[in-house]
């Protein structure tokens, strides 16, 4: 059936700002989604609160409302298209792509008859499906009816119910909320002694206040199927993901792999009739499906967890892993075209019916971020706990594994081998049996102290082929300590870089020899990256996607052309302090180099992103942003230059790499860099500029530490020098806590000198962002925060534009930025965060880079910063070239958002290290809306150390 005629402007649902368990993912689909439908000549509208996503800009969307996602703020957009004789009246509504949220919100809508009387038609799921699916008794009933298997279970609304059910099914149990995200309220209950708290937990959380007890199967095999459906009833399997770490674990915490890896094909078809079986029988819409299964080891008795009728966190990895770009083709299913009528986005020449299949491995590896937490439950289960993830691609489970390791940003050099291993025999054994976010490493570190590998699959119930393949690492580690640099056999080098091993780590294992000389030698051998297109079909038919990831092979498929070339760095996974703002700069970096005539190239691992999107740079390398696959990536493609301002501290740490080995760096040296990053060189400059800044001093021990603070004057700000988000900051006031920070924090980052600045108690916080193109510097946004100083920036609620600060402040302000951005010869971006007491303006820091604010501010002014600074950084214009105006009436309030549902244990105190997980953006008339003004009462209450 060729696309449904009737429908010429579709409303998207988008998710709201990041929280754990709904991140950037869906950004992804929405923006994939509305692209898809664009090509279609159809007009897009969106409705997102977050401002740090691409998804929310004019790039993306025909009409884009920054607006609180409710069932008003709809029905005020429905009203204004019908009102307005410029705006196009909403057809019909896509809410699959932005998480539960949406779906959530397009039943509440359908429930208040919204749909109905604006005439607006649901696309991409039915509503009673939703129904169907997030109700556990619903959903329970309806396999029971259709004959697939679901785990023993009962529903409760009330402590009763609930404790009558245990009862019955007997212990261990899990509770299921009805209606919740990410596992929330969720979890295993072992004994009858934690049902009662487990129980309330649950009851709460769920929105209609039910529950599911179920009995629980631990130690089952859990998987994933990826489907699509069209509205001639055809339905393709995209992707089986198989977890890693069995049953107990939320799929969101646990490592996945795709292809399944350990699934024998007679349980695959199985499973896979007893999936579409159950997308046909959840109701009759067009659009994309999850299914989870878990699958007893000892029978292979399957039986259905869940099944999602949207796009959800894995389709995105899907989408990904084998470049079928699922949300893409599900917005296409939605307007009314079947399979068999799309073009495949692969190969161009055949359509999208068809079944990936892939000859590469793909892992996820979540990335989590306990450390912003603390007292935080560390143990994973139900309930989802990590904020990110890594993708990533190689010919064997094991060099996927080693280079997702590589891509976490957590200081790890692969699977081990590299000085930072736990040698406590009981700690490990602890860490398999509680699994947490070092699980991985520890089954490594216990294979590598000889515990027997089935005494490690008891514990973990982890199957046994994945436990081989680790322990064969162990075994090339031991090997490889036989030999030294000059005499390893080629053959085996090769064997060793073919089993994910990093130059890094072949170093530590050597002893005494660099990263440097094993790159060297190797090159000497021959021995050098590949890389291989992502293709879906096994080469099948010609790919035309430009998409690739390395080995060690002999086949190179990645020609370079003979074009001038940028390469963008990406941020990597997601984490508190490094978000999707990031990836939004980066995304506009891409743009902004196509569009100035260079051909686009973007390193990135991070699977839930725009930036990953196959179609977004001319080139993409989906490899780790570690400095060996970033320098042989260069070494190929030989660019002008490397933009390292857009991708957070992940790209910024290659600076010094890349200037060291004579690789241009696009915009601000690395040099003026560090003299922003380097406290003592920074403060030096500050001194010239007559600049204020408040009284600090470097330590690199407790001793001097405390002769320092008492020097500067307590209370004192802490922190370990060259971080992000605040990491490791804290604000003390006297000469026992400090000790305590310092000795905590050299532990941490050992090597790493710690500041000690005078802290400005009680002081306001403001924040600058500008753009200087080396002889005009234009002030992008000034923004005051609500609360003072002490609270990050990230953490704080800010107003754009100030709101009472004097003039003589903002003039200030103005004329430092002017003043720091000339000194540091900046070219393109630069963020300066300033303390204001007794009316005196002290500057607290600089970062010559893109900030978390700039996309927010380019929202609310309505104006593309990013591309602009970009622009400038390539040199192919001047701020002179722009005309800029900015377009907000009243102000905008930068509100962040936390996750603080998934750490009952956690207080909600605030202080200098960042818990946001994401950010909402709110507009206001003037000073007297009741919320700016209950937000300012409230201003301090969560001041901390």
């Amino acid at each position: 059936m060729p696309k449904d005629t009737s429908i010429r402007s579709v409303l998207i649902i988008g998710s709201g700002p990041i929280i754990i368990g709904q991140a950037c993912e869906f950004d992804y689909s929405g923006s994939q989604a509305a692209l898809s439908l664009k090509e279609e000549g159809i007009t897009v509208s969106i409705i997102n609160s977050n401002p740090a996503t691409i998804m929310t800009d004019k790039v993306i969307g025909d009409h884009v409302y920054l607006r609180p996602l409710t069932v008003d703020s709809i029905e005020v957009i429905l009203q204004e298209h019908i009102a307005s004789e410029d705006l196009p009246r909403i057809d019909a509504v896509l809410p699959t792509m932005g998480g539960q949220t949406a779906l959530n919100l397009c039943k509440e809508a359908e429930e208040r008859g919204v749909w109905e009387k604006y005439g607006v038609k649901v696309v991409g799921v039915d509503v009673d499906a939703i129904e169907k699916t997030e109700n556990r008794e619903a959903f329970r009933q309806l396999m029971v009816d259709i004959g697939v298997g679901v785990a023993q279970s009962k529903i409760a609304n009330s402590f009763l119910e609930g404790k009558e059910a245990a009862q019955e099914i007997g212990f261990p149990l899990v509770i299921r909320p009805s209606y919740t995200l990410g596992g929330s309220g969720g979890g295993f209950v072992h004994r009858k002694e934690e049902f009662d708290a487990a129980l309330k937990r649950g009851l709460e959380a769920s929105p209609t206040h039910e529950v599911l007890v179920e009995k629980a199967v631990l130690g089952w095999k859990e998987y994933e199927l990826e489907l699509l459906r069209d509205s001639n009833d055809n339905v393709i399997i995209i992707c089986s993901i198989e977890n890693f770490d069995p049953m107990g674990i939320h799929t969101g915490d646990s490592i996945t792999v795709a292809p399944a890896m350990t699934l024998s094909d007679r349980c695959y078809q199985d499973m896979r009739n007893q999936a579409i079986k159950m997308m046909r029988a959840i109701g009759n819409f067009a659009g994309g499906c999850n299914v989870q299964f878990s699958v007893n080891p000892a029978n292979d008795e399957i039986i259905a967890i869940e099944i999602n009728p949207r796009v959800s966190r894995s389709s995105a990895l899907a989408s990904k892993a084998t470049g079928y770009p699922i949300a893409k083709i599900a917005a296409k299913l939605a307007i009314g075209y079947n399979l068999d009528e799309i073009e495949n986005q692969i190969t161009k020449t055949t359509s999208a019916y068809f079944e990936p299949t892939l000859d590469y491995v793909i892992v996820k590896v979540p990335r989590w971020n306990f450390d912003k937490f603390k007292g935080a439950n560390k143990e994973l289960g139900l309930q989802m706990k990590s904020v990110g993830e890594v993708m990533a691609i190689g010919r064997t489970f094991i060099e996927a594994l080693q280079k997702a390791c590589q891509s976490l940003e957590i200081n790890r050099a692969g699977l081990g081998a590299d000085g930072r291993q736990v040698r406590n025999i009981e700690e490990i054994m602890d860490g398999l049996e509680h699994a947490s976010w070092n699980r991985l490493f520890l089954i490594k570190d216990a294979m590598a102290m000889g515990v027997p590998l089935e005494s490690i699959r008891k514990v973990t119930k982890i199957d046994k082929w994945f436990l081989n393949q680790i322990q064969e690492l162990v075994l090339l580690e031991n090997e490889l300590k036989r030999y030294s640099l000059n005499n390893i056999p080629q053959d085996f080098f090769v064997t060793l870089k073919q089993k994910g091993f990093s130059d890094v780590q072949i170093a530590w294992l050597l002893g005494n020899v660099t990263e440097d000389e094993v790159y060297e030698r190797r090159k000497a051998l021959g021995i050098k990256r590949v890389y291989k297109m992502v293709d879906t079909c096994a080469a099948e038919f010609p790919a035309k996607t430009p998409y690739y990831y390395s080995t060690f092979e002999e086949e190179n498929e990645s020609k370079p052309s003979d074009r001038k070339k940028i390469i963008v760095l990406g941020s990597g996974p997601n984490r508190i302090g490094q978000g999707i703002e990031f990836d939004y700069s980066c995304v506009h970096g891409l743009l902004a180099a196509k569009e100035s005539g260079f051909e686009a190239v973007m390193v990135n691992c991070n699977p839930e992103t725009v930036s990953t999107d196959f179609n977004m740079a001319d080139k993409l390398y989906f490899e780790p942003v570690f400095w060996e696959h970033v320098r042989e990536i260069i070494d190929l493609e030989k660019p002008e230059g490397v933009i390292v301002q857009l991708g957070g501290q992940t790209a910024l740490k290659m600076a010094e790499k890349l200037t060291q080995n004579g690789i241009k760096i696009i915009g601000t040296s690395f040099e003026n860099m560090d003299i922003a990053e380097d406290r003592g060189r920074f403060s030096d400059l500050l001194k010239e500029l007559d600049i204020p800044y408040p009284k600090y001093g470097v330590a690199e021990n407790a001793e001097e530490a405390i002769v320092v603070a008492n020097e500067v004057g307590y209370p004192v700000l802490v922190r370990p020098s060259y971080v992000l988000g605040g990491q490791g900051m804290s604000i003390v006031i006297n000469d026992e806590d400090l000790e305590k920070a310092v000795v905590k924090l050299l532990g941490d980052l050992p090597g790493n000198r710690v500041l000690i600045d005078h802290f400005l108690d009680r002081a306001e916080e403001a924040e600058s962002d500008s753009i200087s193109d080396g002889e005009d510097v234009h002030i992008v946004g000034m923004m005051e925060h609500i609360e003072p100083a002490g609270i990050h920036s990230g953490d704080s609620f800010a107003v754009l534009p100030t709101f009472s600060l004097s003039e003589k402040v903002t003039q200030a302000m103005e004329e430092y930025s002017v003043k720091i951005a000339k000194a540091l010869d900046v070219r393109g971006l630069l963020n300066i965060q300033f303390a204001i007491k007794d009316e005196k303006v002290y500057v607290i820091e600089a970062n010559p880079r893109a900030s978390r604010t700039v996309p927010f501010i380019a929202k609310a002014y309505d104006v593309p910063y990013i591309n602009i600074a970009a622009k400038i950084m390539l040199g192919v214009a001047k701020l002179k070239d722009f005309t800029i105006v900015r377009k907000l009436k009243g102000y905008a309030i930068k509100e962040p958002v936390f996750s603080y549902e998934k750490f009952p244990e956690v207080t909600k105190e605030l202080g200098p290290e960042m818990k946001s997980t994401g950010e909402a953006i709110r507009f206001i008339k003037d000073l007297e809306d009741p919320y700016f003004r209950k937000l300012y009462k409230d201003k301090s209450m969560y001041l901390s150390k």
